[in-house]
């Protein structure tokens, strides 16, 4: 009661703060809420046309099986990952650990992937369809789709990974190097570690941009519904299907289930993350 008191007389002397104060905890209600809304309705329009119907190995116009379109989902994250994820994370190792400062090109290449990341979907999309697809001849592939998304999310992995690597005490690096470490050795056994909840955000976003795309895709991997051969066959991810369904205009109850399937998709993958991330920070 005591601090409450203190703080409103607090408050009472210094409007400003009490208007911060009530926008800020505002802000905070409404995002919530706004979420929470969002969430709760796809829930209840979508988990009662959960039907097994709907998880079937193959795709036919009854059962609109969403499981080809998840395991395509899946892999093309993965693959995407696996390219951008290492180009990302060296290259932000080189900018903040190697480049001496004030470097242009390292000035040059922060500007660059900010304007990347402003960049609508559809342009990815339709340069990929020129380049991947038309000019490289790799035709409407998941293959197609996992380079284009890669370019996507790469500034996204690169500008946080940078951050988390600046966010690590210099007074670490000293340490290392008054042990006797050398440079790279200080990097991958003190910097890196401990930069590793950070990297990790940073691969979180780029998970769920490449979850929930769908213009770049239809450009590049195609509205396939079935399991890819290979690396070289077209393919639909969840977000295609649902967008797909709901297109069609006749299956929209299964476009609200698919998006309760691709909800629990990106939480479980955020879990999974904090997980790791906690265990790697524990070494």
């Amino acid at each position: 009661m005591k601090d409450f008191k203190t703080k409103l007389n607090t408050y009472l002397k210094h409007p400003g703060s009490l208007a911060i104060y009530l926008v800020t905890h505002l802000a905070a209600i409404l995002t919530v809420v706004a979420l929470g809304f969002l969430i709760i309705y796809i829930l209840v329009r979508g988990i009662p046309y959960l039907r097994p119907s709907l998880f079937a190995w193959n795709y036919n116009s009854e059962n609109v099986s969403l499981m080809p379109s998840l395991i395509n989902t899946i892999l093309l994250t993965m693959l995407a990952l696996i390219i951008a994820a290492p180009l990302g994370i060296f290259a932000a190792i080189y900018m903040v650990e190697y480049a001496k400062k004030g470097n242009k090109i390292v000035g040059i290449v922060r500007i660059t992937a900010e304007t990347l990341s402003g960049i609508p979907s559809i342009v990815y999309g339709l340069f990929g369809m020129l380049f991947f697809v038309t000019a490289l001849k790799l035709q409407l592939s998941i293959l197609s789709g996992a380079l284009t998304v890669a370019i996507m999310v790469l500034p996204t992995i690169m500008r946080t990974t940078e951050e988390a690597l600046l966010a690590v005490p210099d007074s670490f690096r000293e340490g290392s190097f008054g042990l006797g470490a050398g440079k790279l050795r200080t990097v991958f056994k003190v910097v890196l570690p401990s930069a590793v909840p950070g990297i990790l955000s940073g691969v979180i976003l780029a998970t769920g941009r490449i979850v929930g795309e769908t213009a770049a895709l239809i450009y590049t991997a195609g509205t396939v519904a079935r399991v890819p051969e290979n690396i070289f066959s077209s393919t639909r991810t969840l977000s295609v299907h649902m967008y797909m369904l709901s297109g069609e205009g006749f299956n929209t109850n299964q476009a609200y289930a698919t998006a309760v399937v691709l909800l629990v998709l990106v939480i479980f993958i955020n879990m999974l993350s904090k997980v790791v991330a906690s265990k790697l920070s524990a070494k």
